[in-house]
């Protein structure tokens, strides 16, 4: 995208903000707002686990898994037997309940979405100004242009994008140019 598109871009973002502004009361407001708080707190079992016994949870799946493989000879399905044993031990020592936790992994997986997506309901509805960093899009079929608004410059240009309750997406009708007589 060049330069000039990336300004019009930015250009046409402020006009849809400008727009807003004046067709009602703004509130000011800071990125960190736009986080549901409610969402932020929840029991994640695996916050205090070290790399280690996060690879043998790993390894015991892993290989709970390859058990269940009908092409698996019967050394293969030996070997992984004795590394589910091995990690489920290790884990034990440490007094960890592998299998508890290997059954929370999808309850703690939806908590962090909703932490990293949901945004905050009592913004929904109100116009708000928040300052941030314009990012072009391609714009929609109907030729409707699109940029995303993020807290900071070069946020969408590495992997991965800021969590979705940190961008905003805009979009603007295609302006008609005006004759002047």
């Amino acid at each position: 995208m060049t330069v000039l598109s990336y300004f019009g871009c930015a250009a046409a973002f402020t006009l849809v903000m400008a727009a807003a502004v004046h067709a009602g009361e703004s509130k000011p407001i800071a990125w960190a707002d736009l986080v549901d708080e409610t969402t932020q707190t929840y029991e994640d079992p695996f916050r205090d686990l070290n790399y280690q016994q996060i690879d043998a949870l790993q390894t015991i799946v892993r290989n709970r898994e390859l058990l269940n493989d009908p092409t698996l000879s019967e050394a293969q399905m030996a070997d992984s037997a004795a590394k589910i044993n091995a990690a489920l031990e290790e884990l034990a020592e440490d007094g960890i309940d592998a299998d508890w936790l290997i059954e929370q992994r999808w309850v703690v997986a939806d908590r962090r979405e909703k932490a990293a997506t949901a945004g905050n309901p009592a913004l929904d509805g109100q116009i708000v100004t928040l300052a941030g960093f314009a990012v072009p899009a391609p714009p929609n079929e109907d030729g409707t242009t699109v940029v995303y608004l993020v807290p900071e410059r070069g946020m969408c240009s590495h992997t991965p994008p800021p969590n979705a309750n940190q961008m905003i997406r805009a979009r603007q009708r295609r302006l008609e140019p005006q004759r002047h007589a």
